[in-house]
């Protein structure tokens, strides 16, 4: 079987952990330190904040940034219910918009509308390692007063115009296993606003700005020195990653048949965190059983909106949320693999099992 996703661990990872549990500091310590260094400078920004998981980073970010009950924050509902959750977290309401159907992404164009005097933040969501388009998602926000927090968990490394995902409002990132580059279990927030990272240092450790002394309600959402060991180690690898994935990505476009690959506007760095078809008039679902068949590892990502999920509909009420175009996505869309692992001859059975069912 082609395994849809497979972490990449070598001997550097390994080192690296070993030397944390011989050096007796293994909660957040010295490593945790070097990888936020090393991690903002890989975003072009001044600060970052690691902490225990993506979801953690994002309510992070959004409590540094005042978000809080009775508050409202535009996002995208076609992505994992993390993004969302950590909206109601604070006790805001997400706000969902539609998205673009080339990219996936929040249409900005879409943005304003959905404005009300509640509205506080607007959480741009870079699906499957391709930014948003981020030069309106800004202009709306400066326009308005209102603050951006990108969701950048599936999008390490990746550019817009010239700018790393990450650099442009509060960034969040996650570290988990399947991701781009992994600390086995892991976030990351970035900022270039000193503040923001001393709020979500606090934050994140129990409210402390001093040991023992509590100066407001926090969590313990540190990461540790072992996770941070295996997060430094692959950063140094992640360019590498990226340009596999790339490389990829641009075999499975310029060779399959019948569905329709993903696009990449000029400008763009697409880090290919999933490399997701739309396979349309019906035939998806027959398409996965097929690859299935054939060795071939594939996964919809999302096959319910978060604003039809269960939860969403019976306990807060968004039964009448209707999202047309991230609705047809859900039905149209599927991934195949394309992490760094792949052979060439792994792409040319990918390739055929989609090409001998599309014909």
């Amino acid at each position: 079987m082609i395994h849809i996703a497979k972490p990449q661990m070598g001997d550097e990872e390994k080192q690296a952990v070993l030397e944390v549990l011989d050096s007796g500091m293994i909660a957040q310590g010295p490593r945790v330190k070097a990888f936020e260094e090393a991690f903002a400078e890989m975003c072009g920004v001044g600060h970052a904040i690691a902490t225990s998981n993506g979801t953690t980073a994002l309510h992070v970010a959004l409590l540094a940034q005042g978000i809080g009950a009775g508050d409202e924050v535009i996002t995208s509902p076609f992505t994992f219910i993390a993004s969302a959750n950590s909206i109601l977290f604070t006790g805001a309401k997400p706000v969902f918009v539609d998205i673009d159907p080339a990219t996936f992404n929040l249409d900005p164009a879409l943005i304003e509308a959905a404005i009300t005097p509640q509205t506080k933040g607007i959480m741009p969501i870079h699906l499957f390692g391709l930014t948003c388009d981020m030069d309106p998602i800004m202009e709306i926000a400066a326009k308005h007063g209102l603050i951006v927090i990108e969701d950048a968990c599936q999008a390490h490394g990746a550019e817009y115009k010239g700018k790393r995902a990450g650099s442009f409002g509060t960034g969040t990132f996650s570290l988990y296993p399947t991701k781009n580059m992994t600390s086995a279990e892991g976030g990351m927030i970035t900022t270039d606003d000193e503040t923001i990272a001393e709020k979500c240092r606090v934050i994140r450790q129990h409210g402390m700005r001093r040991r023992y002394y509590h100066d407001e309600l926090g969590f313990n959402f540190r990461m540790t020195d072992v996770h941070a060991a295996i997060g430094l180690a692959q950063l140094g690898k992640l360019a590498r990653f990226n340009a596999a994935r790339r490389a990829n990505a641009a075999y499975l476009s310029a060779n399959l048949k019948g569905v329709v690959t993903p696009v990449v506007p000029e400008g763009y760095t697409h880090v290919f965190h999933q490399y997701t078809v739309r396979v349309q008039d019906g035939q998806r679902d027959a398409l996965m059983q097929h690859l299935t068949a054939n060795g071939v590892g594939n996964m919809i990502y999302y096959p319910v909106p978060i604003h039809q999920q269960t939860f969403y509909v019976s306990e807060l009420g968004y039964g009448d949320v209707q999202l047309p175009e991230t609705e047809r996505a859900a039905a149209e869309v599927l991934s195949l693999p394309v992490h760094p692992a792949l052979s060439q001859e792994d792409l040319e059975t990918i390739v055929a099992a989609v090409n001998s069912f599309t014909g």
